[in-house]
């Protein structure tokens, strides 16, 4: 009987974390739960990824995953806004690696070919095929569909690491 291994996948980002996690058994996939870190955003810059870190911090302390996979941050026209994401996505891998998990980094189109098969795939063709792979995954945001996407794509690529 193969184990069981927990994946979380987070989608940094300063206002809305997303964060979700599947079970991979064999080479069936699971639901697990999914969520997102929400800072107040009139917080400043240290205060909001403070949020994220103790955040993070608890939802690897209640669903205990055994991997974790981050996506790249993707170049932004605006400079800072790249820098300030950039601090987001260094606290969503610097959690999990606190905890002892190795944590694995996707390129957004790596992600989105993994799940929809196109890596220039539209926000509602990720969801759609989250769902599918996912059935009884419930997610209200963009952000948990695309954190469970992370985690699919680690589940698919895992072993070629």
């Amino acid at each position: 009987m193969a184990q069981s291994t927990r994946i979380i996948g987070i989608d940094p980002g300063l206002r809305h974390t997303g964060w979700g996690i599947v079970a991979i058994e064999g080479s069936r996939l699971s639901y697990v739960a999914c969520g997102a870190v929400e800072p107040s955003p009139k917080a400043e810059l240290a205060d909001r990824l403070a949020a994220i870190h103790e955040g993070l911090r608890q939802v690897i302390h209640d669903h205990a995953p055994d991997e974790a996979a981050v996506e790249e941050t993707f170049m932004n026209k605006d400079p800072r806004s790249t820098l300030k994401l950039g601090a987001a996505r260094g606290v969503a891998m610097l959690v999990p690696a606190q905890a002892g998990l190795k944590v694995a980094e996707y390129a957004p189109n790596q992600v989105k070919k993994s799940v929809v098969g196109a890596g220039h795939a539209e926000k509602e063709q990720i969801r759609m095929m989250v769902k599918v792979l996912l059935p009884k995954a419930e997610f209200r945001t963009d952000d948990m569909a695309d954190a469970l996407a992370i985690a699919i794509c680690h589940a698919h690529h895992r072993g070629m690491r």
